[in-house]
This record gives structure tokens, sequence and C-alpha cells, in this order.
């Protein structure tokens, strides 16, 4: 009992931590009155780039913030590792009250390892490229729509204003968002969120330049949730037992972890969150789920 106690304090002080740098609400997503279309602003990672805000995008910019008034007693943050192949997490993952899952990664063919419930998830404007071929063709299209047509009101978090390069993706999905009706609620975080995020780890001695989407969401979720587990973080080549890990469960794309050419520091995000469950502010699970 002590020890649960301890945890729940810990998790409480952390959030009030988090607090003085991060305005959930508020860093979640800017919202319609933040700006007005025909505004030019300046990438938060580029400042000598900038970007001009479209009628589009101005017209999905949320009234209020998606998550304004929101509270969870447990969450389930969903990196993107195949650590969760053979897992059999999905049925503990959707039993979550809140579930965020990164990059519009496919459920559907992997339910049982990662579930489907998804409450938020993100997408970098890369995706489109990555995954959906560009939108070369109509196929490529109509795939898209159907995968957010699955989100039906579910957030769709869009990091629209961090680096330079993705405008255009971020214009065509925004167009077929529009032109299909789609239900899914989108976000688009706000200019000042990466820098609350890398301050707050700063303090306590994580030196990361970029952090990852998962470690952004981990840190965001930390604002609206009780409790926090999170699944599919595992930034290493190999499992426990020396069994090679893709670095994502549906494609084979090779990432070298500790390269400096990665704006990411996974390894030393890997570290910092593994610590954090040692003290039993978080669940990290790292291996086969126990079904209850």
């Amino acid at each position: 009992m002590e020890i649960r106690w301890f945890a729940m304090h810990l998790s409480s002080m952390l959030q009030k931590n988090i607090l003085q740098f991060l305005d959930a609400e508020r860093d979640v997503s800017v919202v319609k009155s933040s700006f007005k279309p025909g505004d030019v602003i300046h990438y938060v990672l580029d400042r000598r780039r900038t970007l001009n805000i479209s009628q589009d995008l101005h017209s999905l910019l949320p009234e209020v913030s998606p998550m304004k008034n929101r509270r969870f007693k447990t969450c389930a943050v969903v990196g993107n590792s195949g650590v969760l192949l053979k897992s059999g997490c999905g049925k503990e993952i959707d039993s979550h009250d809140f579930v965020i899952r990164c990059n519009l990664a496919p459920v559907v063919e992997y339910a049982a390892d990662v579930g489907t419930k998804s409450d938020f998830i993100t997408m970098n404007p890369s995706v489109v490229q990555r995954a959906f071929g560009g939108f070369r063709n109509e196929s490529d299209r109509e795939k898209f729509v159907h995968r957010l047509s699955m989100l039906n009101d579910s957030v769709l978090w869009i990091p629209a204003f961090m680096v330079k390069g993705g405008e255009k993706h971020v214009e065509w999905v925004n167009a077929l968002i529009l032109k299909n009706k789609l239900k899914v609620r989108t976000a688009y975080p706000s200019l000042r969120l990466i820098h609350a995020v890398r301050g707050y780890w700063l303090t306590n001695k994580v030196h990361i330049k970029r952090p990852s989407t998962g470690l952004l969401m981990y840190t965001l979720a930390t604002r609206f949730c009780d409790e926090i587990h999170l699944y599919g973080f595992w930034p290493f080549p190999k499992d426990l037992l020396g069994k090679p890990v893709k670095y994502h469960y549906y494609d084979d794309l090779k990432y070298r972890y500790f390269s400096n050419a990665s704006p990411h520091r996974m390894p030393l995000e890997f570290k910092t969150l593994y610590v954090l469950h040692n003290k039993g502010a978080l669940k990290l699970t790292t291996g086969k789920c126990i079904q209850q």
C-alpha cells in the first residue's frame, strides 16, 4: 500500500512540475482565434523559414482545445516498435480510458498485438510520402481517407509548424478531410509546445534537443491522465533475449538508434522513462501482456 501511495505521490509531483512548463489545453493545439487566413508564421525548428496560414488550414483549426476539461483515469501511449509483435497486448491497450497512438500507424492487421482503439493519433506530414505514396494516385488517396474515416471523431494531431518541407502534404491532407467531410477532429500543436517539453526535461537534467513523438505524447498525457501505460517503446535492434526487433511493427524501415545524424535521442529517452517506470510513476510494457 505504501509503495502504491509513493507511486501516486510521485505521479502527482511530476504532473505539478510539468504544469510549470506546459499548458496541455493551450499547447495541444492552436485554436481558430490564434490566427487568421494569410497570417505568416515562422517554423518552430527553422526560424528563418515561414509558412502562410491557408484558408483550409484555418477552417480546420479547432474553436477550443480538443483536450479542454478532459481527464482520464488510465491512458495508453502506444509507440510503434516491433517489440509489440507477438506481445498479445491488444486487449489490454484497448481497455484503457484514453489511447494515444503515433504517426497514423496501421492497427486492424495487428489488432491482437496493438489493439484498435484510437482516441488521439499523431501524424507527421512525412507519413503522406512514406505510407501513402505522396497521394500520387487515386488509390493512395482512397486508402488515406479510409484510414481517417476509421478514426471517427478522434483527435488527429498534425505537427504542421515544426519544420519546412511538409507544408504541401499538410495542405493535401486538409483538403481531403474537408472534401470528404471526415468527422476526425484536427489539432495542430502550438508553436511553443516543443520548447516547453524540452525545457521541462532539461530541468530534470535530461538533455533532449528534439523530443520524439512518443516522448511528446507521454509528457502531454501527464496533464490529463492519472495513470500512464506505455507500449511499443523499445529503441534497440534486439530484445532482451537477443532476438532482432523491427524499428516499426508494420514496416521494414531501418533506423540507426545511436547515430548522431538522427534528430532524436531515443535510447536516452527510453532510459529516462525506464527510471520513472522503476519508481512507479508510469508503467512501461516491453514484453508480452498477461491476459487477465
